[in-house]
């Protein structure tokens, strides 16, 4: 270990946590099994195009049948926490009704075996994978879906309440929102534009539903993970100056005021009105015991042509490396949006977690099995840097989870992209941890030093 990274074990309060991140569609595959039903995912990878190399989360990395494997990785890489989410169609098939007990049999085994590695795990009831039924019915556009999710949530909240450390209700709704039933590139695939709004308030009310429910079966801390980042300007002129502002307010804003403050923009309102109802903004607004930021990158946003369906358009961030997937890496952008974040909404900030945080590097296997992702390590200690910078800022960050622990199933990029800490060769099924797992483990070991010498 050198001398940045003993620095930076350091600088992290003693009570720093280490984790990491998955996703069910993305690596547990096994969708026919045990009673799973189909999901948006499922119907959005069958149709032609959708998926750049055409594939799907059918096999993925099999975490179904290799999840003992998986938390034998965890156990090796030493970090305290694990975020995982659990697929709705495996706890009811069509979103609705009699509960699929072999799904919850299998989280059961998972939170167990993760509890007996010493590992706290962090459930995500909602990452995207929605049952295919209730998308039939109209998906998170209709009102009735937050019902359903309320639920969910209560079932599973019953079963593991009493040995999930932490909890998150909904995955990135804004991810949902834009990419799923704005443009049309993830599942479902609708491209509804501004008429899609009306899916981030129903998410927003259906984290809230959940809150509530899992509160009622015992958990103890339940947060967010919402996906953030700060929203640059193209140039000076005011038509690209407000077209950010616009973004913004649709990106973050929006669900920052809503999670925290129960309310939204005057503007948002405007449009939001007819599908708000009485006691709404209170059920969102439900006290938070962290809240989770999913950090990438920042974007560069310029006013877009009239005839364009949307009045902004992304421009590429110039000056910084870019990784396999062509997002830059900023992590000042992190330590920027942290201390911005803090300054804006005061005491209404819960203690932060970085839920997420990852790079695409599609490096493999050498001659000798060695898988040197130099670069990832690069971008994790640099991030970790900027959030240590943060915290010394007087931001209140509890935690680092790296996205993600295997390579796995990357939506509508397929298998093209490689964010793991673990190389999994798909044919084999074969896990190779890399070197920024190494790394990693390392700094988890040398940081619990300091602190049991604190």
């Amino acid at each position: 270990m050198g001398e940045r990274e003993r620095d930076l074990a350091s600088r992290l309060p003693g009570h720093f946590r280490f984790g990491t991140s998955t996703a069910a569609y993305q690596i547990e595959g096994a969708v026919a099994e045990d009673g799973r039903g189909r999901s948006v995912w499922d119907t959005f990878c069958a149709e032609p195009g959708r998926i750049v190399d055409g594939s799907s989360g059918e096999t993925a990395c099999d975490h179904y049948h290799r999840w003992p494997e998986d938390i034998a990785l965890l156990r090796t890489l030493g970090a305290a926490g694990y975020r995982f989410s659990i697929a709705w169609p495996r706890i009811q098939p069509t979103g609705t009704g009699a509960v699929n007990q072999a799904g919850l049999d299998f989280y059961d085994r998972l939170v167990d075996g993760l509890l007996e590695a010493g590992i706290e795990p962090m459930a995500t009831l909602f990452h995207w994978d929605l049952p295919q039924a209730l998308e039939d019915d109209g998906g998170w556009l209709n009102r009735a879906t937050v019902d359903r999710f309320a639920d969910y949530a209560a079932i599973v909240g019953e079963r593991l309440a009493d040995r999930v450390t932490d909890w998150v209700p909904v995955n990135e709704p804004n991810v949902v929102t834009l990419m799923g039933y704005a443009v049309g590139m993830h599942a479902p695939g609708k491209a509804l534009m501004f008429d899609a709004l009306p899916v981030g308030h129903h998410l927003l009310v259906a984290h809230g539903r959940a809150a509530i429910a899992l509160r009622a079966a015992g958990a103890t801390s339940v947060g967010c993970a919402n996906n953030h980042a700060p929203i640059w300007p193209a140039s000076d002129d005011p038509a690209d100056v407000g077209a950010a502002k616009l973004f913004d307010m649709l990106w973050n804003a929006h669900y920052l005021e809503g999670m925290l403050l129960g309310r939204y923009s005057d503007d948002l309102m405007m449009l939001l009105e007819p599908h708000v109802r009485d006691g709404d903004f209170a059920t969102m607004r439900q006290p938070l015991d962290f809240y989770g930021v999913n950090y990438y990158n920042p974007m560069r946003i310029a006013a877009a042509d009239e005839t364009a369906e949307l009045p902004f358009e992304f421009r590429e961030v110039l000056g910084y490396p870019m990784t396999d997937f062509g997002w830059p890496v900023v992590p000042d952008a992190l330590r920027e949006w942290l201390i911005t974040f803090r300054a804006r909404f005061r005491a209404a900030v819960p203690p932060i977690v970085i839920t997420e945080s990852g790079c695409s590097y599609a490096v493999g296997p050498d001659a000798h099995g060695v898988v040197d992702d130099h670069q990832r390590v690069d971008y994790h200690a640099l991030h970790l840097a900027a959030v240590a910078e943060a915290i010394q800022r007087g931001v209140d960050v509890r935690g680092y989870y790296a996205w993600s622990l295997i390579d796995n199933f990357e939506w509508a990029q397929g298998y093209t992209q490689r964010f793991g800490l673990v190389h999994v060769d798909y044919a084999t099924q074969q896990r190779t941890p890399k070197r920024s797992f190494n790394w990693y483990a390392d700094l988890v070991a040398e940081h619990a030093r300091r602190a049991a010498e604190a």
